[in-house]
């Protein structure tokens, strides 16, 4: 395999920017050196216990030479395109140097290291001479691997921080969801989402709108509505990016005493709007089981977003968090029947789709520290 080249003039690695263990403390890249004979190069190489931004690597070595060793030089790139992927501090460089330490060690940093990304490694060790420079191992081979999703801890920070902004609670009745004309039409096979036979509106997967490391994205299957309402009417905005037609279900349809309710996740795309992606889940179904113990679960009748608690009459009565836009995903197929289809008088307002929308890495307000 070609020795890859060694870039000693990069800028410095912060002391605290690189985790190993209970060990701390990482020097820069700088000074020049050369490759010598007796230092053993890392083999075998493996990455295990993979969060959202950390990772534990260990590796093989021959005894020749092994004394010798003062430090490990990390080289660590994202394995896509850039552009794909942008995070604040993008243009940090990735070459770390640690000082020897037992193995496995943990390489842990929100600031280089991103959720549900793929990289690369590759790893050389060292000997830190008297004038500060280094000698060093030829490359190992390079290995392949994907940070995480995000965890329940994570996840939890992220409801903190939503649950901070949801503002008072308002009512309201109805779910709805818009489409364009051809998606209501039975003779319409263009959308996957819908079977135009049986009149029913299906599951499809999430997008990779919103949090980068958000569990649900690309995995979970659902139907997205939305609740909010104006608050001069306490109805439904006339005005909607995904199309004229309006499918309307009344609430109790999708959100009873039988239906589970999830956080899922929490973002903003440049704006001053937020947006809270919460799951409803009939109890016990699929989409159930895929969010249990995936995603924090609500108190059905006591949260800062959504509610379902039971009236006087004992009927259902629905409150909906007035500071952020819900997106609601229903995990089951729907009828339909149980609904109604009418045109809007508002506009289509393309420019607030969340299709695939990236999150504002820089937001003080939706961000938690292991990024976007």
């Amino acid at each position: 395999m070609t020795e890859a080249p060694i870039n000693l003039s990069s800028p410095d690695v912060e002391l605290k920017s690189l985790q190993l263990d209970d060990h701390t403390g990482t020097e820069s890249a700088d000074g020049g050196g050369g490759h010598v004979d007796d230092l053993p190069v890392p083999q075998q190489i493996q990455i295990t216990n993979i969060t959202c931004d950390s990772f534990k690597i260990s590796w093989d070595m021959v005894s020749r030479g092994q004394d010798r060793i003062t430090h490990y030089f990390i080289d660590l790139n994202k394995r896509e395109d850039r552009s794909s992927n942008k995070f604040k501090h993008m243009d940090v460089p990735t070459k770390l140097v640690a000082k020897a330490v037992p193995l496995p060690m943990t390489v842990r940093g929100h600031w280089f290291l991103s959720p549900r990304t793929e990289y690369t490694i590759a790893v050389q060790t060292a000997t830190k001479k008297p004038d500060g420079d280094y000698t060093v191992s030829p490359w190992s081979e390079i290995i392949e691997f994907c940070t995480a999703d995000y965890s329940s801890v994570h996840l939890e920070q992220l409801l903190l921080k939503a649950e901070a902004i949801a503002g008072r609670m308002l009512p309201f009745t109805v779910f709805f969801r818009n489409q364009q004309k051809d998606y209501f039409q039975t003779d319409s096979p263009a959308f996957r989402s819908r079977d135009a036979q049986c009149c029913r509106m299906l599951p499809c997967v999430k997008d990779n709108s919103g949090s980068h490391g958000s569990p649900i994205s690309g995995k979970l299957e659902g139907i997205f509505f939305s609740c909010n309402t104006e608050f001069n009417t306490g109805k439904p905005p006339q005005d909607s990016p995904y199309g004229p037609y309006r499918f309307q279900i009344q609430a109790d349809v999708l959100f009873n005493q039988n239906t589970n309710i999830y956080f899922g996740d929490f973002y903003c795309m440049y704006t001053s709007y937020h947006y809270v992606i919460l799951v409803l889940a009939p109890n016990g179904s699929k989409g159930d089981v895929f969010c249990k113990g995936r995603l924090p679960v609500l108190d059905r009748s006591n949260n800062r977003f959504l509610t379902c608690t039971e009236g006087e009459d004992s009927s259902l009565v629905f409150h909906h968090a007035q500071d952020v836009i819900l997106e609601v995903i229903y995990t089951e197929p729907l009828d339909l029947s149980l609904g109604t289809v009418a045109q809007i008088s508002g506009h289509q307002l393309r420019s607030l789709s969340t299709l695939n929308a990236k999150k504002d890495p820089s937001c003080k307000i939706c961000n938690i520290s292991v990024g976007r």
